[in-house]
C-alpha cells in the first residue's frame, strides 16, 4: 500500500471514516464524532489533524480547542508523531506551526489581545483567577453596602457562582436563581446592581475574569465584520469533549463557522456530567440539526478498554436514558467474570470489603495504582479513608488545593500582575498588605493615589510611605520600578520578585522552607514561557496540580490507591474499579434528583464510573447508613435501596454477591425505590442594568 496511507492502517473503519472526512477540502462539511468511552477518541482526533496537514491543510489555519492546555500539548505531540511517518523530519516544522491548539479560555485570551483596539479593550489587561474574582466581587459588595444588610446577603463565593452561571449558560439572573439558587431569589434586583458594579470595577482596573474571556469573545463575534475576520483565520475548527461545552462556547463556535463548513466536534453525550459548570448536553444532541444539510455523524463504538461483561452492564444502564445517540459499545476482550454488584450491611462493611479486595488484587500482581475507588461526592469516602489509614494502606484522594491556590504562590503572582497592570487593585492590595506596617487603610490610600494619576507607577514612586513601613515600602517601590522597567529580563524578573518576597515569606509562614521550594519550582516553570504576560495568562488559565505541601502522592510510598470523585475520574481508567454507595440518595444524589434532566445526568455519572474499569468492576450497595441528628428522631440508621439506574431487568448483567453474610443480600434483592424525593465595555455593563 502507498506509504502516504500506511499510517491509517491501525485505525478501525469508523475511526478511519472520521479521519478521512473532507480531507483535501478547505471547507469540508460539518462532522460530529460520537466517541464512546475507551474508543480511541484522542487517537482519532490526532490522526484527523495529521491527515489534514498531510493532505495540504495549513497548520497555521487549524484551530484545535480542548479543555486543558496539557491535552492540547499531548494532541500536538501525537500529530507530529503521526505526520513524521509520512513526511519525515519536516513534520516537526509543520506541527510547530500548529499554534492555535489550546483551551477555549486560552484561545479567547489570545484573540482578545489581537482585537483589543477594535473592541475598546486595553491589550495589557490581566486575568483574575477565581479567588481574585471573588475578592473583587466582595470589595464591590462591601462598597454597595450589601455586606451590612439586615437579612444575610449571599457571600462573595455564591455571588460569583451566580454571576458565572448567568454568563456561561446565557440566562437571566432570575432564571439562574430560580433553577440553581432559589434561596437568593429575594436579592434579584440587588444582585443585578452588584454585577453591573463588578463589571465596571473590572473595566476600571483593566482586568478580566475567566468568564470574561468567553463572554468578550462571544460579544466580539456578534459583530459581523469581526466575526468574519476571525472566522476567516481558520479553515478547520476542531473541538474535543464537545459534550462538556456550555451555551456560550457553542455560540462562539456557531459564529466562527455559521455554515458548519470546516467544523469538527468530538464527544460523547453519554459522558455529559458537568451541568454544575453550566455545560449542557443539548449542545452535542442538537449539533447535527444546526446546519443544512445536517452534519455527518460518525460513531466510534468499539471499546479498547473494558471487557465484554463490563460493557454489557454499562450499555444496559445507559440504554435506559431518555434521549441519546444510539451507541452500544463492543469489544473483542472477553472475560469469565462479570461486574460485581455487592451488598454489604453498612458503610463500615463497605470499607472493609474494599480493603480486602484491594489487598487481594495486590497479592495477585495488581499494584495499588492500578486500582481506584470512585464516589459521587467527596465526603462519601470518609469511612473508607479511616479504614485505609488504620490498615496502613497509602492513598491519594483527587482534589485538594491547586498550585495557584497556595498563599505564597499567589503572593508572588500578585506582585507580577500588579507590575503588569498597576490598576489591578486586588493584586496591589494583596501585595501591599504583605509588608509590616501597611494596613488596609494605608494600602487603600496608595491605590487611590495611583488610580488618580495618568502614570500609576510614577504615582506609586511619589506616594508618601506609610509611617510604620518606610524601609519595607522603599524596597517594595524599588522592586516594582525594576520589574516595570524590565531591567532583569524574563524569566530573571521572577528571581527579583522572589528575593523581595523571601523576608516576608519567612516572617508570615512557619513552614517557609517547603514554600520556598515551590517558588523555585515556579521559576523553573517560568523559563518555559517567552514573556511575563504569557506566563501570567497561561499559568492562571491552566495551573499545575498541587504544591509540595498540599494534596499529592504520599511522601514515602511509591505505590498508593486512587480515591476520586466520578467527575475527577472522567478520562481515566484503571484495572480494577470500586464504586461506593450505589444506592438511591447517593446515586442519584438527593440533591441531583429534582428534575428529569438532573436524573439523566446522574445516570450518566454511573455510566462514566462503570466505563473506567478495564478488567474488574465492583458496584457496592450498603443496606443502611447512620445519620447524625438530621431530624427530631436524632441519630439513627436509615435503610437504602439499590440505585434506580439498575432495575430488576438489568440484574442478569451482574454477578450478585453479599459480604460478609447473606443477610446483606436484601439490599440487592429489594431493588430501587420509586419516586424518592462596538463598545463591549458598555455592552457588558448593560447586561446587568
Amino acid at each position: 500500500m502507498p506509504a502516504a496511507a500506511a499510517y491509517l492502517e491501525a485505525l478501525n473503519p469508523e475511526q478511519r471514516r472520521a479521519v478521512e472526512h473532507g480531507a483535501g477540502a478547505r471547507d469540508c462539511a460539518p462532522l460530529l464524532v460520537i466517541a464512546g468511552a475507551g474508543s480511541g477518541k484522542t487517537n482519532t482526533l490526532a490522526h484527523r489533524v495529521a491527515h489534514l496537514i498531510v493532505n495540504g491543510a495549513d497548520p497555521r489555519r487549524i484551530l484545535l480547542l480542548t479543555f486543558s492546555r496539557r491535552a492540547a500539548a499531548e494532541m500536538t505531540r501525537r500529530v507530529e508523531r503521526i505526520s513524521r511517518k509520512v513526511i519525515g523530519d519536516s513534520a516537526g516544522v509543520m506541527t510547530d506551526a500548529l499554534g492555535w491548539a489550546g483551551t477555549f479560555h486560552g484561545v479567547g485570551a489570545r484573540l482578545l489581545r489581537d482585537y483589543a483596539e477594535a473592541i475598546g479593550l486595553d491589550p495589557a489587561f490581566t486575568i483574575h483567577d477565581r479567588e481574585d474574582s471573588a475578592d473583587l466581587m466582595n470589595l464591590v459588595r462591601h462598597e454597595l453596602g450589601f455586606s451590612k444588610t439586615q437579612k444575610r446577603f449571599p457571600a462573595k463565593g455564591a455571588c460569583l457562582s451566580i454571576y458565572s452561571r448567568c454568563v456561561n449558560a446565557e440566562l437571566a439572573i432570575g432564571e439562574v436563581l430560580g433553577a440553581s439558587f432559589p434561596w437568593c431569589l429575594a436579592w434579584t434586583a440587588e444582585l443585578g446592581q452588584l454585577f453591573a458594579a463588578y463589571v465596571e470595577a473590572k473595566q476600571r482596573q483593566n482586568v478580566l475574569d475567566y468568564d470574561d474571556l468567553l463572554l468578550y469573545w462571544a460579544q466580539t463575534m456578534s459583530d459581523p465584520a469581526l466575526a468574519a475576520d476571525i472566522g476567516e483565520r481558520f479553515d478547520h475548527v476542531m473541538v474535543d469533549e464537545y459534550q462538556d461545552t456550555n451555551r456560550l462556547q457553542s455560540s462562539i463556535l456557531m459564529a466562527l463557522k455559521p455554515t458548519g463548513r470546516g467544523l469538527t466536534v468530538v464527544g460523547d453525550d453519554a459522558q455529559s456530567i458537568y451541568s454544575f459548570r453550566a455545560a449542557t448536553v443539548r449542545n452535542i444532541l442538537d449539533f447535527p440539526g444546526q446546519f443544512s444539510p445536517p452534519a455527518e455523524i460518525v460513531t466510534l463504538d468499539r471499546n479498547y478498554r473494558s471487557t465484554r461483561p463490563i460493557l454489557a452492564a454499562a450499555n444496559g444502564v445507559i440504554d435506559l436514558a431518555a434521549e441519546r445517540f444510539t451507541k452500544n459499545l463492543w469489544t473483542d476482550r472477553n472475560a469469565q467474570q462479570g461486574p460485581q454488584l455487592v451488598a454489604v450491611r453498612d458503610e463500615a462493611d463497605q470499607a472493609r470489603y474494599i480493603v480486602e479486595r484491594v489487598l487481594e488484587n495486590r497479592e495477585s500482581g495488581s499494584t495499588l495504582k492500578q486500582q481506584a475507588v470512585l464516589f459521587r461526592t467527596s465526603h462519601h469516602s470518609g469511612p473508607l479513608e479511616v479504614e485505609l489509614t488504620r490498615r496502613n494502606i497509602p492513598f491519594v484522594k483527587f482534589g485538594g488545593l491547586k498550585f495557584l491556590d497556595a498563599a505564597h504562590v499567589k503572593d508572588i503572582l500578585a506582585l507580577l500582575r500588579f507590575v503588569e497592570n498597576p490598576r489591578d487593585r486586588v493584586a496591589g492590595f494583596r501585595v501591599m498588605l504583605l509588608m509590616p506596617g501597611v494596613g488596609p487603610a494605608s494600602a487603600q490610600r496608595a491605590l487611590d493615589h495611583m488610580a488618580a494619576a495618568s502614570d500609576p507607577i510614577a504615582a506609586l514612586g511619589s506616594a508618601p510611605a506609610p509611617p510604620r513601613a518606610s524601609v519595607h515600602w522603599t524596597a517594595f517601590v524599588a522592586t516594582v520600578m525594576a520589574l516595570r522597567g524590565r531591567t532583569a529580563g524574563w524569566p530573571a524578573e521572577l528571581l527579583c520578585a522572589r528575593l523581595w518576597y523571601e523576608p516576608h515569606l519567612e516572617r508570615i509562614h512557619e513552614d517557609a522552607t517547603p514554600r520556598l521550594a515551590d517558588l523555585v519550582q515556579l521559576e523553573q516553570i517560568a523559563a518555559g514561557y517567552p514573556s511575563r504576560e504569557r506566563f501570567l495568562t497561561e499559568l492562571t488559565l491552566d495551573p499545575p496540580d498541587a504544591t509540595s505541601d498540599q494534596a499529592g502522592p504520599p511522601h514515602l510510598d511509591e505505590d498508593y490507591l486512587i480515591l476520586s470523585t466520578i467527575h475527577s475520574a472522567k478520562g481515566q481508567e484503571w484495572k480494577s474499579v470500586f464504586v461506593l454507595n450505589v444506592v438511591d440518595g447517593c446515586m442519584p444524589s438527593d440533591l441531583g434528583a429534582g428534575t428529569s434532566d438532573e436524573i439523566e445526568e446522574e445516570r450518566r455519572l454511573l455510566y462514566v464510573a462503570m466505563t473506567r474499569a478495564r478488567d474488574d468492576l465492583h458496584l457496592i450497595v450498603p443496606q443502611r447508613f447512620f445519620t447524625h441528628g438530621q431530624n427530631a428522631r436524632g441519630d439513627r440508621h436509615v435503610y437504602a435501596s439499590r440505585t434506580r439506574f439498575i432495575p430488576n431487568a438489568l440484574l442478569h448483567l451482574f454477578e450478585r454477591t453479599a459480604w460478609p453474610t447473606a443477610a446483606a443480600g436484601a439490599a440487592v434483592a429489594r431493588g430501587p425505590a420509586v419516586g424518592v424525593r462596538i463598545d463591549l465595555g458598555a455592552r457588558m455593563r448593560g447586561m446587568w442594568r
